[in-house]
């Protein structure tokens, strides 16, 4: 990180220089530090910039030019989520900053640091990648400025943007460059991304799809008709001899179709509509978004180009997923497990999350059309090997400072899918669902949790350890299927609260979430709160719930908040949807078209929360219990039509008074008004028991952190 430090170690200079925008936490859970130590067990020097001064170039500078290239990234969550809360307010902490200290990074910092780069060095090359150049890579809405923004590569100038989990191409990009190969020559990595001339192809047995247009989607260059009668003296010399009147014919077998097919499939490149159409035409927006979806499985995705003005942008397909056995090598390279020495005792709030926490798996087939995971990371689980898991936490427990033998979470994404897999890598390969989960679990789904089982068992029997929390959240869908787990879980893995999502309980929000119903839930909670018993623990779930999503109206919310009241539910962390680069919901949010099925201009539409207000009454309702929240409810309920439910019985939602001393007007008459509670005193239903047996109460303080492994589209 310095050039002290490189004096230290005898180098003169940095083959490569990662620059980012989160302190350097050496700790697998952050990109720069898993890429800088891929690279160093490559054979090459790397140089690390963290929250460099973007508004010169001086900071750029400090580790000298470096002999390959740079690396940009905004760090481990997009600049913008990270800057900016649901409401577009500026955050008043980051937690991958000494001290949760903010504006430690620019707005769009991939752009900015790229810009940077190449002031302090003309002619270094320059490559892009993580969440947020991931999430950007082609045309995109952008929430915060609420148009439809370039890729971030025109806008950045970088040389080469890598989407997803980029282990493989980022070495192979290293060792061709550093054998003196040229950055316009390397145009076959998977899983990056590039600028090229129109029209451009990587050889002659290429074609291109046409998917320009929401009605005449198809090929540009038209196939031979199989039925036309082929008169041409080539097809006479290169045919069998047949008696008159006769044709030769040869039967095809399946395996020699699909192998055409598959060929076929990797050299096809599929236009998408523009920018410039895009950005203009919410309908196409939506068919692109839907088109880009649909090629998202590494084992069938074909290439996509976008243009951008006078270039294209060209998107090879995405990586093909680590094995078990490279995830473990990336896993196992010699990381500190500690922030860089220079920070001193200064604390940085992300890594006080995750430093008693191990990740056993990446990638998630869940599909959540608000989350960014599976736009990332895949759909293909990628898992650890169990001893690899056991291996770093005996690392953990010698090596990490503090650690009193509770190992605070194994998990990722999800908490539950480790090693759980297609039960055919043929279908597997060949699938364009986008979720394995929803409406139902596919039959073609492995939902045996018995390797879990086996790692949580092995882990809290290592010598030192004491408890094994799981911390992330848990796909209850898939956990009922395995009431075996469940019981381990509850029985020896939770730590008093343990958190789930249903995220809503109508089916209109949730057909657009592609959630599962509140029924799952229900089955969930009951063998819950069965094995907490049978294991003699008081024990609680915590739901999490999201306000203002596409396809949400003013009636879902309110029977939401009804069935929150009927369970005794009074959440303290709630979130607001917030559109992210690249989801689908995204796209429903700004296209009001619904992006998973097929896009017309006659489609289905799709409802969107949109103003101030709106968005604040769909969290109030979550927060029903909150008399901060009360003036604008009973407003609202009336509005509704629903003023029933104001009033002080079991079956209403708010009361009619207003608590001396808390914003908002008394609603109603003198009768009302006659019932302001005193100074000093609480209402009525504030000081009701808050939960009964297995309800979470509610906990004070503030939001939780974003989840290890969940980018930019989870954050509270």
């Amino acid at each position: 990180m310095s050039r002290a430090e490189m004096d230290a170690l005898g180098w003169d200079s940095c083959d490569i220089i990662l620059v980012t925008g989160d302190a350097y936490i050496d700790h697998p859970s952050f990109g720069m530090a898993l890429i800088g130590r891929l690279l160093e067990a490559q054979g090459f020097r790397v140089g690390i910039v963290c929250q460099p001064d973007w508004n010169s170039a001086t900071d750029f500078k400090k580790l000298g030019k470096p002999n390959l290239f740079f690396g940009v990234t905004a760090g481990n969550m997009d600049s913008m989520v990270n800057r900016y809360t649901a409401d577009r307010k500026i955050r008043s902490d980051d937690a991958y900053t000494p001290n949760g200290e903010p504006n430690k990074r620019p707005d769009r910092s991939v752009t900015v640091y790229a810009q940077r780069c190449r002031e302090a060095f003309p002619g270094s090359i320059v490559i892009a990648g993580s969440i947020e150049a991931s999430l950007r890579r082609i045309a995109h809405y952008d929430y915060w400025s609420d148009k439809v923004r370039r890729s971030v590569l025109p806008d950045s100038k970088a040389d080469m943007l890598f989407f997803g989990n980029a282990e493989r191409a980022i070495v192979e990009f290293a060792h061709r460059v550093a054998k003196g190969e040229k950055v316009s020559d390397i145009r076959d990595l998977r899983g990056t991304a590039f600028m090229v001339s129109p029209g451009w192809l990587p050889s002659d047995d290429w074609e291109a799809m046409d998917s320009t247009s929401v009605d005449t989607p198809g090929p540009l260059v038209r196939h031979t008709d199989p039925y036309a009668m082929d008169t041409g003296s080539s097809a006479q010399t290169t045919a069998p001899a047949t008696a008159p009147g006769e044709h030769a014919v040869r039967i095809v077998s399946r395996e020699e179709r699909l192998a055409g097919r598959r060929e076929r499939r990797a050299h096809t490149v599929i236009r998408l509509p523009s920018y410039e159409q895009v950005k203009d035409d919410p309908v196409l927006y939506a068919h692109a978004s839907r088109t880009f979806h649909l090629e998202s499985n590494p084992g069938n995705a074909r290439a996509l180009v976008q243009a951008h003005g006078e270039r294209d942008v060209w998107l090879n397909p995405p990586p093909i997923p680590l094995t078990t056995e490279e995830l473990d090598a990336v896993y196992e390279l010699p990381y500190a497990r500690r922030p860089h020495p220079s920070y001193g005792e200064a604390k940085i709030p992300a890594w006080e999350m995750i430093r008693f926490s191990v990740n056993i798996m990446r990638g998630c087939f869940g599909g959540c059309t608000f989350c960014s995971i599976t736009e990332h990371e895949g759909r293909i689980i990628q898992s650890r090997s169990e001893d690899s898991v056991i291996r770093e936490i005996e690392e953990m427990r010698d090596k990490t400072p503090g650690f009193t033998g509770v190992v605070s979470d194994l998990g990722g994404p999800t908490a539950n899918m480790f090693h759980l897999t297609c039960k055919d890598p043929k279908i597997e390969s060949a699938c364009r669902r986008l979720s394995c989960v929803y409406p139902d679990i596919c039959e073609n789904m492995n939902t045996d949790h018995s390797k879990l089982i086996s790692l949580y068992r092995k882990a809290r029997e290592l010598k030192g350890v004491k408890k094994v929390l799981i911390g992330s959240g848990l796909r209850y869908d898939l956990a009922v299927r395995s009431p075996e787990y469940i019981k381990e879980l509850v029985t020896h893995h939770v730590g008093g609260y343990l958190k789930i999502a249903p995220e809503h309980t109508e089916e209109r929000p949730l057909s657009k979430m592609m959630k599962p119903g509140i029924g799952s839930y229900d089955r969930f909670k009951q063998l819950f709160d069965r094995f907490s018993r049978e294991a003699g623990k008081e024990q609680y779930l915590i739901p999490y719930f999201i306000a203002a999503h596409p396809g949400t109206e003013d009636e879902d919310m309110l029977n939401l908040a009804l069935w929150l009241k009927k369970n005794n539910f009074r959440l303290d962390q709630v979130q607001t949807f917030i559109p992210t680069p690249m989801a689908m919901a995204t796209t429903m949010y700004h296209s009001e078209r619904n992006p998973l099925r097929k896009v017309t201009r006659s489609s289905e539409q799709v409802g969107t929360v949109r103003n101030g207000r709106q968005r604040k009454l769909h969290k109030a309702f979550l927060r029903y219990h909150d008399p901060v929240n009360w003036p604008l409810l009973r407003e609202a309920l009336k509005e509704m039509g629903r003023a029933d439910l104001i009033g002080n019985g079991k079956k209403q939602l708010i009361p009619a008074w207003q608590p001396a001393g808390v914003p908002g007007k008394t609603f109603g008459t003198s009768e009302h008004a006659s019932k302001v509670q005193k100074p000093g005193s609480a209402p009525r239903t504030v000081q009701r028991a808050a939960r009964p047996s297995g309800q979470a109460p509610a906990r004070p303080g503030k939001p939780a952190l974003p989840q290890r492994g969940r980018p930019s589209g989870r954050k509270p």
